[in-house]
């Protein structure tokens, strides 16, 4: 194991696939111990075997971002295992409708926003205390970079993005000078689970989407992975209100 996270614990929501596993992994290998939080529970202690089946320390635990005593009790037992909090990466979110603004139901316009927007709110919510506490802390949220411009037929989705935008860099505001950075990663077309339920894996059309972009190919979880460590790491202390934009070149 690595040793630049020693000492230092890390949580993840969505930590049971795709971008959140492949960023619970990099934090372990770089000596975090890491909380890995899912709705999902088997994905989620999935993932927390798989890192300590590589020398790591981690714990798993079952819980609904949109659920206030769920994410308090999530960051409780944070702290209750290991005393501290110091990156957090609040990814866990959906998309679960397709169409225009005025199909849009109501019920799905209100799952969308509690899970990606109240979500991430809510996260911050409680992890900004103990990391106030502490003296400081980094968190990183899960935009997209379709929170910096826009998408047809996903118009909850992109208004959530552009939501965590806007409360990222509202945090940063706020808590900068009491040490904690905030910033954001805004992926592209990365190619998990919830890119393969929408898209599919059909090689012709994966390809037309890779060649939206700069590099002519998907992005992986692993690519936002070292996103992520990069802003909670001492390489980027001077960076705060951020979002990165991880889309191999489909935006510039």
């Amino acid at each position: 194991m690595a040793t630049a996270f020693a000492g230092k614990v890390a949580l993840v929501t969505g930590g049971g696939s795709g971008m959140g596993r492949a960023t619970a992994l990099a934090f372990a290998r770089e000596g975090a111990r890491v909380m890995v939080a899912d709705i999902h529970a088997r994905n989620a202690g999935e993932t927390a075997r798989m890192i300590a089946d590589a020398g790591g320390e981690a714990r798993d635990a079952q819980m609904d971002v949109s659920r206030p005593a769920e994410v308090e009790a999530l960051i409780e037992a944070t702290i209750t295992a290991w005393g501290r909090l110091d990156y957090a990466f609040n990814n866990a979110g959906i998309n679960i409708e397709h169409g225009p603004v005025a199909d849009c139901a109501e019920e799905q316009w209100d799952r969308v926003m509690a899970i990606n927007l109240k979500g991430v709110w809510l996260c911050m919510k409680y992890e900004i205390p103990r990391m106030l506490a502490a003296g400081g802390g980094c968190i990183v949220n899960n935009a997209s970079i379709v929170g910096l411009t826009g998408s047809r037929n996903t118009p909850a989705y992109v208004a959530s993005k552009h939501g965590i935008v806007g409360l990222t860099r509202a945090a940063a505001l706020e808590y900068g000078r009491a040490g904690i950075r905030v910033n954001a990663v805004c992926p592209g077309a990365i190619k998990t689970q919830m890119y393969l339920d929408r898209e599919g894996d059909d090689p012709e059309n994966n390809a037309r989407i890779a060649a939206a972009n700069a590099l002519n190919r998907l992005g992986s979880p692993d690519d936002v992975a070292g996103a992520v460590l990069w802003l909670c790491s001492d390489a980027s202390a001077f960076v705060t209100g951020h979002c990165l934009v991880v889309d191999g070149g489909e935006i510039v």
